[in-house]
């Protein structure tokens, strides 16, 4: 059954107890205890060397904090330890809006890279590409700069401005782009009829409000005369649990399952359709993934796949098949790590591998221009194995960020699954 819990983040969070985080970890303690207070004592050293030696007055809370950063980021991509008011801006995100640019960023080769900027940001209107090398931000170099500080640097009230010293692969040099923070509104469904009994809906995140709007979107689409649907998470980075779920819902009968998480000690939490939601479970329905759709999105792909709902086409998606914890601290301040790994109901965990579409279908440009170079979780420096699925060749991988809808080969491959649909039907049968 869904666990209603607040502030339940796959893209980057989820939010589990402490009891639940450290069950079968005190029967070591005593084992490991002497260790790690020697360890202990020589970070006291060093910090009361740099304390007393250093050229310059240190303040102790600063070199506590950057010691902690330095000890997180070290563990994954995706760990990392945020300040008060990032943990604020982080709680504020989950609602769909923020103050800020409007990007996706990781760290490639050692270097802060774009994932993808959000549609309709200030970020995808300066013309920011997936793949561009962010080398500083306000003057500041990036090198060694963690994730969270960056993201914390380009957030901010709208109006203010901040420059970004990009370079791109086919750049000799990096090249300055100012761009004027706004005010994040990310509207997570979009919805349309394709044609007269072809329904297309859009999801961008996974945020509070989603799974209520696409309800909405929904019956509005079938009072247009949807007889079947396209579902497109092309470039959706995940978001909160729960809606990830509440969405399958939609689609799934109830007490299906959707997705189930397991930690290091090896419990098994899982997560199920309750059916207290309209859905729609016999419609027709392609979902439209890409190397952009992670996390979140992989979720709701591989549950409406393994439970063979929907057809999926596109290409390999991105691969994040972790979990993270959101842990409040004493001042405000969060650490966010890494606890589990999610499996979709067949008890696969794509983590750094993605969901294989059943159609693979890639998107082209006639020149190439517009390609920029595909990022995906096992690209990220620190990411975790696949201990079950090999994670493909470390080969360099190319694609249109987007293209107009005349020429969306995945798009019109989905359009010409859903006209066929009751043909292949009419053959099933007579088979």
């Amino acid at each position: 059954m869904l666990q209603k819990k607040k502030g339940i983040l796959i893209f980057v969070i989820l939010a589990l107890t402490l009891a639940g985080i450290f069950v079968g970890r005190w029967t070591v303690a005593s084992v490991s205890a002497q260790s790690s207070y020697e360890e202990l004592r020589t970070f006291t050293e060093v910090l009361m060397m740099i304390k007393k030696n250093y050229v310059d007055e240190v303040k102790t809370k600063d070199l506590i904090a950057g010691a902690i950063k330095g000890m997180v980021v070290s563990l994954d991509p995706h760990s990392g330890y945020m300040t008060p008011d990032s943990f604020k801006e982080l709680q504020v995100e989950t609602k769909g809006e923020f103050g800020g640019l409007g990007i996706q960023i990781g760290v490639k080769d050692a270097v802060l890279t774009v994932i993808a900027p959000i549609e309709d940001t200030p970020a995808y209107k300066a013309g920011l590409k997936a793949g561009d090398k962010i080398i500083k931000i306000a003057g500041e170099l990036t090198k060694n700069m963690s994730i969270t500080d960056a993201v914390s640097k380009m957030r901010g009230a709208k109006g203010t401005s901040i420059t970004l010293s990009i370079i791109r692969e086919d750049w000799k040099e990096p090249k300055d782009f100012t761009l004027v923070r706004d005010t994040i509104k990310i509207k997570s469904v979009k919805a349309k009829m394709i044609d007269s009994v072809i329904g297309y809906i859009k999801l961008t995140q996974f945020q509070e409000s989603t799974a209520s709007d696409l309800s909405a979107a929904l019956k509005s689409l079938k009072k247009d005369g949807m007889a079947s649907l396209i579902l497109d998470l092309r470039n959706n980075p995940g978001g909160l649990l729960n809606s990830a779920v509440e969405v399958s819902e939609q689609f799934l009968p109830p007490k299906k399952l959707v997705v189930y998480i397991k930690g290091r000690n090896g419990d098994k939490v899982e997560y199920s359709t309750e059916g207290n939601t309209p859905y729609y479970t016999d419609m027709p329905m392609v979902v439209l993934v890409n190397q952009g759709s992670a996390s979140a999105s992989e979720i709701v792909a591989g549950a409406l796949k393994d439970w063979n709902r929907a057809v999926v086409i596109g290409v390999q998606t991105f691969g994040k098949g972790s979990v993270q914890s959101l842990i409040p601290l004493s001042d405000g301040s969060g650490l966010r790590l890494t606890t589990a790994k999610y499996y979709t109901p067949k008890g696969v965990s794509i983590q750094s591998v993605g969901i294989s579409p059943d159609i693979v279908v890639k998107l082209e440009t006639k020149d190439g221009k517009g390609n920029h170079t595909v990022i995906r979780e096992k690209d990220l420096e620190r990411h975790l194995k696949n201990e079950s699925l090999p994670e493909g060749p470390d080969e360099k991988e190319t694609a249109p960020l987007e293209v107009e809808e005349k020429d969306d080969l995945q798009l019109q491959r989905a359009i010409d699954t859903l006209k066929t649909w009751k043909v292949f039907e009419k053959f099933n049968k007579a088979a």
